[in-house]
């Protein structure tokens, strides 16, 4: 019986220490990826800008090989919105259902809101920034924004920013390998 409450004890223990983490863990979070491409800035820019090409680069749609991505509006304008959901039975390859939206955009910038639905909904911000660095080489600069509640954001903050940065990075080096091919 002495190892039944000593077990007890050590995971009430844990279980208290993970709460107290997650209580001063920051709920919001950001993940910024770079990459320079042997590009002109306009040629990124516009590439980047078209939801239609993220078929080609994004990790994240390409997990899924039979999506099919929907755009309303003017692909590469505000206002455009690209909807999808995975049909996928397989948990590796469902990648949910989402949209995203473009808010804002100027000659150095694009921002994105990023609407998930499933599996769990959240709202989060994408920030595109590009950056001249002389006539044929541009800096690309992705940051994603989110907020997770307590206590989901202990694995969002612990895990969940090494997952998005390292798939940010590998997409980013998709549209480096695409452009600098072309």
């Amino acid at each position: 019986m002495n190892h039944v409450l000593l077990v007890i004890i050590i995971a009430i223990s844990i279980l208290l220490f993970l709460l107290l983490l997650a209580l001063v863990l920051p709920k919001q979070y950001s993940v910024t990826v770079s990459e320079t491409i042997h590009r002109p800035k306009k040629v990124v820019y516009d590439y980047v800008s078209l939801f239609k090409h993220q078929r080609d680069y994004s990790e994240w749609i390409k997990a899924d090989p039979d999506l099919r991505p929907t755009v309303k509006g003017t692909d590469g304008t505000v206002g455009a919105v690209m909807s999808w959901e995975s049909q996928q039975t397989d948990r590796k390859k469902n990648i949910g259902s989402g949209e995203q939206e473009i808010k804002r955009m100027d000659e150095d910038r694009i921002e994105v809101e990023l609407r998930l639905i499933m599996p769990m909904p959240a709202t989060c911000q994408l920030v595109h920034e590009f950056e001249a660095k002389g006539e044929n080489a541009t800096r690309y600069t992705c940051t994603f924004s989110t907020y997770a509640k307590f206590p989901v954001n202990l694995p969002a903050y612990l895990l969940g920013r090494k997952f998005i940065a390292r798939t940010q990075q590998k997409t980013l080096r998709n549209i480096k390998e695409i452009l600098e091919r072309s």
